[in-house]
């Protein structure tokens, strides 16, 4: 069901109340899985960090009363598929890991603004923790596809954790993988790393997500480098369509004054230089 009347005006893009048979919903380490469905045409149109609103199924029961955003991991319009990388981690995911092949679910949107990469850019920078590695996966995709090389840093707390270095490594990125084990995680050897990386090829273009201690080193990374970034902002949701106002974050306008905006219609993306954080 197309949904479009009932958004506020300004989208931009189609939004439906898309049907998705289950191809797979597998698990990836001991917290995230990964789940795979055959979607339409307006679901494939998603884009570089929009999400989508899933229904979660009623399970032993709990019946989830709000639907679950969940950022767009996959997109491969040939095989007419989608993915979602996501952690199990209440009664709502835990109802999205009962899902098995040639099960439904209902997943309303592409919802949200995505990443958008300046004319020109050559060389990007991301840097993903946790769950925030399903938002940048597709941004890798995008800026191959224009040309731009792309280094990817995956951040977790144990090796066993870091995901997503084949689906990175398959759209062209080189990855680094720094752990909190290992000791590479941390903010002040990260940028250590960067500013070195930096230094023997400018970045251009920064983006960021999963956490907020990185998004603090990318914000100001960027600043001091000159560079555009931007971010993907988490927050909970209500309607995921920007009407019932439940997930404002505080953000900064270009004249410097804070301001509330929606996560879910305003981003979750947003320029680095005016995101605050969450």
């Amino acid at each position: 069901m197309n949904i479009q009347s009932c958004l506020p005006k300004g989208a931009g893009f189609s939004v439906a109340e898309n049907k998705c048979r289950i191809v797979s919903n597998e698990a990836v380490n001991e917290e995230y899985r990964l789940l795979i469905a055959e979607a339409d045409d307006v679901a494939l149109s998603a884009r570089a960090g929009q999400f989508f609103h899933l229904l979660c199924p009623s399970v032993g029961g709990e019946k989830p009363f709000l639907r679950r955003p969940m950022s767009i991991y996959r997109v491969d319009p040939e095989a007419g598929r989608i993915g979602f990388l996501y952690k199990v981690t209440g009664k709502g995911t835990r109802a999205l890991s009962s899902l098995r092949p040639d099960d439904t679910i209902d997943a309303m949107g592409p919802l949200g603004q995505g990443f958008s990469l300046p004319s020109g850019v050559r060389n990007v920078l991301m840097v993903g923790r946790g769950v925030g590695l399903a938002t940048l996966a597709p941004l890798a995709r995008l800026a191959t596809k224009s040309e731009a090389a792309v280094t990817a840093v995956l951040s977790a707390r144990r090796r066993d954790l870091l995901m997503s270095r084949q689906e990175l490594e398959n759209a062209g990125a080189r990855v680094i993988e720094v752990t909190d084990e290992e000791g590479t995680s941390q903010p002040e050897t990260l940028e250590a790393l960067l500013c070195d990386l930096h230094a023997q090829l400018p970045f251009d273009f920064a983006a960021t997500c999963g956490s907020n201690r990185l998004f603090q080193l990318v914000r100001s990374l960027c600043a001091e480098w000159n560079i555009p970034g931007e971010t993907a902002l988490e927050a909970f949701m209500g309607c995921g369509t920007g009407m019932c106002y439940a997930c404002v974050v505080p953000t900064m306008d270009a004249n410097g004054k804070e301001q509330y905006r929606r996560v879910c219609w305003d981003g979750p993306v947003f320029p680095i230089s005016e995101a605050l954080g969450w």
